[in-house]
């Protein structure tokens, strides 16, 4: 969000960065200037009339807005305006404003009219205009196409020679599905122009051959880099045997790429000498930034800006570099001395250290690598940008990261929903979280994997994990299924893969495991695992082989790993290998242990089982209405049943009273039989400590229900009318910092608290999410009928929890919602209880206008 104190960095189409602000008085000066710089076209488009200069009263007007029926943007590009964008409200209090925009000629068609509709619309729409109107010349089709392809239902007019366009402002699925498809490519080509650059410049590098920038300088120049490298250095004439200049723009060659190993202080003199060469981004492999403690976060926060303002992207601070395979390019821009062999595999690591061990070990495994970026301190470009990157790289088949943190986790989930649908995504991250907001639980271990899945994302807990998983998605073919075929010489191997993939939710396919015995010989051997690959029963493979006893073997010279490929040449299977003894088949996955193998080949089926699952839809929602939900969320706090009401969820009216008199008066008008409960907190269902009496019949009864819970539990008692009874549930939301508002869903009970059994799913839920949340505890099988019992309308639920994903979707301003318990019963559902808990208006990651 943009406010009058706020500034923004956004990219552009061809991914530089510029800054997007509020106009202020002192831009009068920067108007007139660019206003100067126009040509007469885009004044006569803009003015409808030469305007040779702007007369003193409209630059005074048009550099003074209130920042609400009369708000203006502008851009700096290198701390110069280069367009300005506005709108005016049509009157007082009307819905209504008038948008307008003029871009500088050297800046048009590169986005920036877009990116001020979306910052604009969004200013007008929390002030409460709902449409703009806009007057263009039929010949500025540049600014007709701007609005056209925003996604908006514009009605045009054609009078006295102008276009006359009104529209509602209101975003729509068409016009999120635009933003998102420019932020998609601006952002992919931001990072193309890091990773293929026609010239890289080193700063830092000493002529001793000592440091950080040394090393780096040393493997771009022995990595056989095909663009120019240029050491930048204040006084040697050569440095790593290369030709070394005082100034990047010196050298007079195209240098695209800045790798800065320079101390902070100096990092400044670095970006401006790089602008000046014209630098589209920056590597910074130094330290002493962020990580550093305050003062270091200060220097990082002043090199990202002044980077932005250049129009340079930003990877790092403190990071191990980036790296590109292709033979085009062979760019080791790394600390790492040697990059894995060029293949089909993007790596991402937030950690420099882990990075060089991550990247040793994809070379020791042969995992063939197209690029890869370490983004350390993560200022700026971040795993998001290099999902977005890779997901239409040609040369990236399978997608590698390791993620510390979450700076967008929105966003992440976002990407990983769509990504996945084209690339598997292995994350090594932590399943360990904080508790959630406030005294509500988030999910546990098992849940975020489970939230991991639901985006697509494989998620795995180790280095050695995550290049099992993707050595075989790299060289193998997803399995259509979770059978499994089993082949090998030993059966106490085959007996143990058997359990393995028993404990990891494979299915042994039936007939296996196969044991062709101790003394089989290759051919044999191939025959059995030929035969497998046949089977139509068999989805993968699992092959295992143990050295026989002495005096066993009937083919003491056979290799048996290479009987392997040819058995398995014409199946478009799966199959991973664990051999004790000799070569490891070529071009199969093979793992030390039987374990090992099998978790790889569980965690791809599992992938391979949610690409054939429907993504779902987001179903239309009767019986919303948002600006009821905004009057419930008022400055001083929140009305639950009011909020929850504009999402189409009835909560059963509860009076709170604090006396026996006025148990009895609430009772009375909510009619009898009522219920009390003890108001405390985590009381309010706890039948089994007696806090909840039911079918309360009278006014005596009530009287001595109240004395009985005040004496227990205090004074503050609930009443509520009887409703039918029902299986008790729980649906909370609460916000997890990988994947933001999640969604939870329980049956209720201290035992099922006890053990957590609560199901998760990310916001926003589709129909297909909503329906497996409510089948996901281990309790659900209560809900389908259990000893008897009538179903509940699993139906009914699953539309509670649509709507409660649909409030925190819409809603930033609640950070956690309780509704225990829940009555679920075969005609429907009650809402017994609600709490919510709401923070500062602060703008949620991951909506609004685009913004880096």
């Amino acid at each position: 969000m943009t406010t009058a104190e706020q500034a923004v960095d956004v990219l552009l189409s061809d991914g530089s960065t510029v800054q997007l602000r509020p106009i202020r008085p002192t831009d009068a000066p920067a108007i007139v200037a660019m206003h100067s710089r126009f040509s007469e076209r885009t004044r006569y488009l803009r003015y409808f009339s030469p305007y040779p200069r702007i007369p003193e009263r409209d630059l005074r007007r048009f550099v003074n807005v209130d920042h609400l029926d009369r708000e203006a943007f502008v851009v700096l590009a290198a701390d110069q305006i280069v367009a300005v964008g506005r709108y005016e409200r049509l009157g007082p209090a009307s819905p209504d404003a008038e948008v307008a925009f003029v871009v500088e000629d050297a800046y048009q068609g590169r986005g920036i009219g877009s990116v001020l509709m979306e910052h604009l619309a969004d200013a007008a729409r929390r002030v409460g205009i709902v449409n703009f109107v806009a007057e263009v010349l039929p010949a500025n089709g540049q600014m007709l196409r701007v609005f056209a392809d925003f996604g908006y239902q514009i009605q045009r007019q054609f009078a006295d020679g102008v276009v006359h366009l009104s529209f509602p402002i209101a975003p729509t699925e068409a016009t999120l599905e635009v933003q998102r498809g420019r932020e998609h490519r601006t952002e992919a080509r931001s990072i193309a122009r890091l990773l293929a650059p026609r010239g890289v410049a080193v700063y830092g590098a000493s002529a001793t051959g000592q440091g950080v920038g040394a090393a780096v300088l040393g493997h771009l120049r022995d990595g056989g880099f095909t663009g120019a490298v240029v050491p930048v250095h204040p006084t040697a004439a050569r440095v790593a045997g290369l030709p070394a200049y005082p100034s990047a723009a010196d050298a007079g060659l195209p240098v695209d790429l800045a790798v800065v190993a320079v101390p902070p202080p100096s990092a400044s003199e670095v970006v401006a000498d790089a602008a000046a060469a014209g630098v589209h981004g920056l590597v910074v492999i130094s330290a002493g930034f962020a990580e550093a403690g305050v003062e270091g976060a200060a220097a990082q926060r002043a090199l990202v800006r002044a980077a932005h303002a250049a129009g340079m992207r930003v990877i790092g601070p403190n990071c191990l570099g980036v790296a590109n395979t292709d033979p085009t390019v062979r760019l080791n821009a790394t600390l790492a001395p040697r990059l894995p062999l060029p293949g089909r595999v993007g790596i991402f690591s937030q950690s420099g250290a882990f990075g060089v061990a991550l990247l040793a070990e994809a070379d020791r495994r042969g995992l063939g690598l197209s690029s890869f970026v370490s983004a350390g301190n993560r200022a700026d470009v971040s795993g998001n940008d290099l999902l977005q990157y890779w997901q239409d790289d040609p040369a990236t088949d399978v997608i590698m990261l390791y993620l510390e943190t979450f700076g967008n986790p929105r966003k992440f989930a976002r990407l990983a929903r769509r990504i996945g649908r084209d690339k598997p995504v292995v994350a090594l991250a932590s399943p360990a979280r904080p508790p959630g907001v406030g005294d509500t639980v988030g999910p546990d271990e098992v849940a975020v994997s489970a939230l991991f899945a639901q985006s697509g994302v494989i998620r795995v807990d180790t280095v050695a994990e995550l290049l099992d998983v993707g050595v075989l998605l790299a060289n193998q073919p997803l399995p259509a299924g979770n059978r499994v075929g089993i082949v090998g010489n030993s059966s106490a191997l085959t007996g143990l893969a058997a359990t393995a993939c028993a404990a990891q939710g494979l299915t042994v396919a039936a007939g296996y495991p196969r044991d062709v015995g101790p003394r089989a010989s290759a051919a044999e051997y191939a025959q059995a695992l030929a035969a497998a690959a046949a089977d139509g029963t068999v989805d993968a493979l699992v092959a295992l082989f143990a050295p026989p006893l002495p005096g066993q073997f009937t083919d003491a010279e056979a290799d048996f790993g290479a009987v392997l490929p040819a058995a398995l040449a014409t199946a478009a299977k799966p199959a991973v290998a664990t051999f004790l003894v000799g070569r490891a088949p070529a071009n199969m996955p093979s793992y030390p242990s039987v374990e090992e193998a099998v978790r790889a080949l569980a965690r791809v089926t599992a992938y391979a089982d949610w690409l054939r699952r429907p993504p779902g839809v987001l179903p239309e929602l009767p019986g919303v209405d948002r600006a009821a939900a905004q009057a419930a969320l008022r400055a001083d706090g929140v009305d639950p049943a009011a909020l929850l009401a504009a999402y189409g969820v009835e909560v059963v009216e509860s009076v709170p009273v604090a006396s026996a008199g006025e148990a009895v008066e609430a009772a009375t008008r909510l009619g009898y039989p009522v219920a009390l409960k003890a108001a405390a907190g985590g009381l309010r269902h706890r039948l089994d400590l007696g806090a909840v009496r039911l079918d309360l019949a009278d006014a005596a009864t009530v009287r001595r229900t109240y004395a009985e819970l005040a004496a227990a539990f205090g004074a503050d008692v609930l009443v509520q009318p009887m409703v039918p009874p029902g299986v008790a549930c729980v649906v909370e939301l609460v916000e997890d910092p990988a994947f933001g508002p999640v969604v939870g869903f329980g049956l209720g009970g201290v035992a099922t608290e006890l053990l957590g059994d609560r199901a998760w799913r990310a916001v926003p839920l589709t129909d297909r999410d909503a329906a497996e949340l409510v089948d996901a505890p281990r309790a659900a099988p209560l809900l389908r009928g259990h000893r008897g019992a009538a179903p509940v309308d699993r139906m009914a639920l699953a539309d509670l929890l649509l709507r409660v994903g649909r409030l925190a979707d819409e809603q930033p301003r609640v950070r956690a919602l309780a509704l225990n318990p829940v009555l679920a019963r075969p005609d429907g559902l009650s809402v017994l209880h609600a709490a919510v808990r709401v923070g500062s208006a602060t703008p949620r990651p991951d909506t609004g206008p685009r913004r880096l």
